[in-house]
């Protein structure tokens, strides 16, 4: 913005100094020259105050520590949904769970996301994958393991499933006749 801000003065002078010839190469000149410093800045971008990815992460500040609150809050979601299994309802939302739970919705999340690292959606969905992994054991199809589960969609259930047990939804079923899948699963804190 300097340098624009010169340029135009420069014009400014040379036409009231009767040079009016010169404004066409005053304008060519600044602007060449803008975009020449305009280039330098994009291409070092510490020089146009603009963090790298390194920096960016070197300067963000930690994530914030679970509380005592949290702590709290994830016990009651985790004996809630223990003795209601709401996250069986394909329809569940976050202000439904909230109003369950009598918490408020802004509580909830943050409890959830200090405590697990995963959102609401997310932590739901782990339970939703133990419950359809124990009706898999339990010689249920995988489509009815996964409808019972509150899963409409099969591709969120392949996908989620994919995420919490590292197979899909038929290896789990084949793998499943020793029965310690889902016990190895919630030692690994999927569950939770």
């Amino acid at each position: 913005m300097i340098a624009s801000a010169i340029s135009d003065l420069l014009i400014v002078v040379a036409l009231a100094t009767g040079n009016a010839e010169w404004t066409g190469w005053l304008v060519t000149f600044s602007s060449s020259l803008i975009l020449v410093l305009l280039g330098l800045i994009s291409g070092n971008p510490s020089a146009a105050g603009v963090a790298t990815v390194d920096q960016a992460a070197e300067a963000a500040p930690p994530p914030p520590e679970t509380s005592e609150e949290d702590l709290e809050v994830m016990n009651a979601l985790e004996a809630f949904l223990k003795r209601d299994p709401l996250h069986l309802d394909p329809n569940l939302t976050l202000s439904r769970l909230a109003r369950r739970m009598h918490v408020p919705e802004k509580r909830l999340s943050t409890a959830v996301n200090r405590a697990t690292g995963a959102n609401v959606s997310r932590y739901i969905n782990r339970w939703r994958i133990r419950h359809a992994c124990q009706r898999s054991e339990d010689g249920a199809t995988v489509t009815d393991a996964r409808l019972e589960s509150g899963f409409n969609t099969k591709s969120n259930f392949n996908r989620e499933f994919l995420r919490e047990t590292a197979m899909s939804p038929s290896r789990w079923k084949r793998e499943s006749g020793s029965g310690s899948n889902v016990a190895n699963l919630s030692e690994a804190g999927r569950g939770q």
